[in-house]
Order: structure tokens, then sequence, then C-alpha cells
């Protein structure tokens, strides 16, 4: 495994209760496959391996999952006991694990993926962040690469920072960065939970 490329700024207001429940939600991460939380839009990932860029990767299953498939793959998690876990949960996989957020994820910039995967972060981003967060988003998708993207809707966990957004508001804002929308969908919780539900975004860059 490559070393952790860190950086020093405060903790982004998104990781709000992350690291305090690091464990039991790494552990609520594991429970659910990686196939089963993306069946939905997993025909649009590259098929042939390439460049993976996993922000909010949690517990890395799924940049591990992507890094068994013969994918190079960067984990950017800003919360440092998730990151560790991931670490060590995912030891056996070549994952670089990065310290860094949204907006500005800034320790990657000049680098361009064939794919981004922002499984249920953009929710945490707030009205002012977020286009500031697509722009960047754009910008880490090289020619023809994929974004794709997970809304979580309904209450706010308690000392959680999240805000609601919806698909039709993310693809809007999307186009004016340069990103077309391939697909969008809704579809239920897949730890069960009836008053969550979510939208699944694949972006391209053409």
């Amino acid at each position: 495994m490559r070393d952790e490329t860190s950086t020093e700024p405060p903790p982004p207001p998104g990781t709000a209760g992350y690291g305090e429940a690091a464990g039991t939600l790494a552990e609520q991460y594991e429970s659910v496959d990686f196939a089963e939380v993306h069946r939905d839009v997993l025909h649009l990932f590259p098929e042939r391996p390439g460049a993976v860029l996993d922000i909010g990767a949690g517990s890395g299953r799924d940049a591990a999952a992507l890094a068994g498939r013969g994918h190079r793959v960067v984990a950017v998690e800003p919360t440092a006991a998730l990151r560790a876990l991931g670490r060590r949960l995912h030891a056996d996989q070549e994952i670089e694990w990065v310290d860094d957020a949204l907006p500005g994820l800034r320790t990657l910039r000049g680098r361009r993926f064939d794919l981004v995967l922002l499984t249920a972060v953009w929710m945490h981003l707030d009205e002012e962040e977020r286009p500031a967060a697509m722009e960047t988003v754009s910008g880490l998708a090289g020619p023809g690469g994929r974004v794709v993207l997970s809304l979580r809707h309904g209450p706010v966990p308690p000392g959680r920072r999240m805000f609601p957004v919806t698909a039709d508001e993310t693809a809007s804002l999307a186009r004016r960065y340069g990103l077309a929308a391939l697909h969008r969908a809704p579809r239920g919780d897949p730890l069960g939970r009836t008053d969550v539900t979510w939208s699944h975004l694949v972006l391209e860059r053409p």
C-alpha cells in the first residue's frame, strides 16, 4: 500500500459526527456489498482497468472492490478514524489513501480520472459549497470520464450535517460545468431504512 498523502486543514464541517462513530459506521458500510449498492449504475462503470477516484471513501468498501477489479484507485477520506479503518480493513488492496475533502481537493489538482465516485457525499455540502465542488469534480474527470453520484434523502441523523438536494438540481449544476447526465434514477435504501431513499446519477464529460 502506498503512503498516505496528508494535509492539515481543520476538519470539514460535513464530517461532523463521523469520527466518533467510525467503528459503527465502518461495520454498517461493510455489511452491504459493493455490487448491491451500485447495482443500478454498475453497467456504466468503466469495464477496462483505469484511474478511479473515490471521494468520501469511508471504510474503503468501494475503493477495495474497484482495486480488486484492476483499477488504480485513489480513496479520499477526510475523517482520520475512517481512513485508518479503511487502510486496515483493505490492506490487501493497492489503494492510495488521501486526506482531503470537497469543495477544494487541492492535493489532487492536475490529476485526471476515468471514474469519479461520490457515494453519499454530495448532501454534506451546502448551497454555497456545491458549485465550487462541482467545478472541482468536473476538472478531475478526464475526457469521456464519468462521475457516479448518490444523494441521500431523509431525516438527518443526530450530530450530522446534511442538506436537502435533488437530482434535478445536481444535474443542472453539472451541466454548468460541462458534465452531461447519462442516468438518473431513484432507489430504496440498501440498509432497509423506510424513511431513507436515494437518487443515483451518472454524469459524463464529453
